[in-house]
């Protein structure tokens, strides 16, 4: 997880991949358009399988921080 890199002022401090310009979302979108771990590494040659397996990591570590909200 500390691959995944938060920056005031890059990408609007989203956060990013080692500091690079590539978004945990941009390639969570890629992978939900159904692009493979190896399209996405033949496109971005920057990236590796582990910053991906990061990115999915980060995903799930934050889904599974969501809280419910009761309505009453």
């Amino acid at each position: 997880m500390n691959r995944i890199t938060l920056e005031p002022g890059k990408r609007g401090g989203r956060p990013c991949i080692r500091g690079l310009r590539i978004t945990v979302y941009d390639v969570l979108s890629m992978l939900s358009c159904g692009m493979t771990q190896e399209e996405i590494l033949d496109d971005f040659p920057e990236l590796t399988l582990e910053d991906i397996r990061s990115v999915l990591a980060y995903a799930a570590d934050r889904e599974h921080q969501v809280f419910s909200l009761r309505v009453e």
